[in-house]
C-alpha cells in the first residue's frame, strides 16, 4: 500500500532499499565516542546537504553500529501518490518491534 511504513532489522533489506534510491551509509562527523568506528548513523543521498556534516562509511561499519545500538529501520517504499519514497528513520528496536 502506497504511503505505508514498514520496519525491519534485516541488513539485506535495508541495503537494497538504500541502494535502489542511490544512497549510501554515513555517520555524522565528530559524533564518535571512545574510538568508535562510527557515530550517529544516517543514510546519505545524492543532492542532499550532508556533504559537510556526514562521512561515508562501509556497510560493514554501518551494520556493526546498527546492531550495537540495537536499532530498527522504519521506511516507506512509496509515497501516497505511488512515487518512490526516501522516508526512513532509525528507532530503538525494543520500543518499536
Amino acid at each position: 500500500m502506497a504511503g505505508e511504513s514498514k520496519i525491519t532489522t534485516n541488513h539485506e533489506e535495508i541495503k537494497k532499499w538504500v541502494e535502489k534510491r542511490g544512497g549510501w551509509p554515513a555517520a555524522v562527523k565528530t559524533t564518535e565516542k571512545n574510538n568508535e568506528e562510527a557515530g550517529l548513523l544516517r543514510i546519505d543521498f545524492p543532492g542532499y546537504s550532508g556533504k559537510d556534516t556526514l562521512e561515508k562509511i562501509s556497510w560493514h561499519t554501518f551494520f556493526k553500529k546498527f546492531e550495537e545500538s540495537n536499532l530498527a529501520f522504519i521506511y516507506q517504499d512509496e509515497v501516497k501518490d505511488g512515487g518512490e519514497s526516501r522516508f526512513f528513520k532509525f528507532v530503538n528496536r525494543n520500543e518499536n518491534t
